[in-house]
């Protein structure tokens, strides 16, 4: 009995940790408000290391995942799998969302502030996926902005190895020992974890908390009412999916750290390193998480979805239109597959798809946008929960699908 406590002391000591900081962080929040601020930069140089790593991790982990695959048809079933328990999870947490706005019908007079935002660069659609799939140069490769490109190039650089062969095969050496080395740095950075976390859930709940209460209450409350109930019943659904009872518990007791990590940052991508720790600790194999999480990150978020059925049905209710009609709800399903894979899985990331989805319905910008960015900031980190740990528990779908895997 001694030893079993001294072992899950040390498997979680790092979460009670980072929950630790996390409830402080809250607490000074609440207490202070906004002069949580001097303590914000804590938060920052956190983030500002995690986002440095990420970008070589991606490379690495992505090259090295490619480069040591078989060169079998295996590659191409994977692919196959991926994309295609992508889609239903997208569309499926779409679904629930617009059952919920039917169940809780949003009506809200909303006193539409005029709040300045950036110019969106303007540019054929064939520039717009130029500029979204590639980057100009090799240094833009290295900004989280170009994190598609940067993907779309390590997955080029390991299919190079794989058919280099032999004469590849240092390459492929140096490929696995940046993989390792990256992981290794990560551990190192998110030893700082509790502290950063909690400076940055100080200045969350120190600077947003009052809006809360405002206009935004009821969306908001159906919002995270859904995810929850998503993140518990669907999630739970997929792991029994992936492997019965006994993915359900491996699922579940690796999915805190994670869970914690992506609601403290609001950024897919910084719960990346998170993921693959769990998904290894979850038995899922490396070529399989080593493709589906990094490659997630950026491409698939239910949360994401979820909010873009919420905005879109707020948008609808603020200018007195009507939300039930077939072909409207079809393009709302279209529209969040797109906002999915547009957003860049960074803090606020999906104001391309706010645009995308005002454009398409033919709101007025000027008044809509400010709305819809409000209300993505204020539903960003439970949405980053499901865009997160989705990953995760596609890459166990994936895992079963492709590999047979039993847990």
């Amino acid at each position: 009995m001694e030893v079993k406590k001294i072992n899950f002391l040390q498997s979680y000591s790092s979460i009670l940790w980072l929950l630790g900081g996390i409830i402080i962080g809250s607490i000074f929040g609440l207490v202070f408000g906004e002069d949580v601020l001097i303590i914000k930069p804590l938060g920052d140089i956190f983030l500002n290391l995690l986002f440095t790593a990420i970008i070589p991790l991606i490379f690495f982990t992505i090259g090295s995942s490619i480069a040591n695959l078989e060169r079998t048809e295996k590659l191409g079933k994977l692919f196959v799998i991926m994309i295609l328990v992508f889609l239903a999870t997208i569309l499926i947490s779409a679904i629930v969302m617009i059952f919920a706005v039917y169940l809780f019908p949003i009506h809200e007079d909303i006193a539409i502030a005029k709040v300045p935002f950036e110019e969106v660069a303007s540019g054929s659609a064939g520039d717009q996926i130029a500029k979204l799939l590639t980057a100009n140069d090799f240094f833009e490769l290295l900004s989280r902005k170009s994190m598609l490109a940067l993907i779309i190039f390590s997955f080029l650089v390991g299919f190079a190895t794989l058919q280099s062969g032999e004469k590849g095969k240092a390459f492929k050496s140096f490929l696995d020992s940046g993989n390792e080395v990256m992981k290794q740095l990560l551990n190192i950075i998110m030893k700082s974890a509790p502290i950063g976390l909690g400076a940055y859930f100080a200045y969350q709940v120190g600077v947003f908390g009052p809006q809360l209460l405002g206009v935004y209450a009821k969306p908001m409350a159906v919002y995270y009412g859904a995810c929850v109930f998503y993140f518990f019943v669907f999630f739970s659904l997929y792991a029994l999916v992936s492997g019965g009872k006994r993915a359900f518990k491996i699922f579940w007791s690796n999915n805190i750290t994670p869970s914690l990590t992506a609601v403290g940052t609001c950024s897919s991508i910084a719960t990346i390193p998170a993921n693959l720790d769990a998904a290894e600790k979850m038995g899922i194999p490396a070529h399989v998480r080593n493709l589906v999480i990094p490659l997630g990150a950026p491409l698939h978020k239910d949360g994401s979805s979820m909010s873009s059925i919420l905005k879109i049905t707020f948008l609808f209710a603020m200018f007195g239109k009507d939300f039930t009609d077939p072909m409207t709800i079809i393009l709302a399903l279209g529209i969040t597959v797109v906002v999915s894979i547009v957003e860049g899985g960074i803090p606020n990331g999906g104001y391309i798809g706010e645009i995308l989805a005002i454009t398409v319905y033919g709101f007025p910008m000027e008044q809509a946008l400010p709305v819809a960015m409000i209300l993505g900031t204020l539903v960003d980190p439970i949405a980053t929960l499901l865009n997160a740990n989705g990953d995760v528990i596609c890459s166990m779908m994936v895992s079963r699908f492709s590999e047979k895997t039993k847990w």
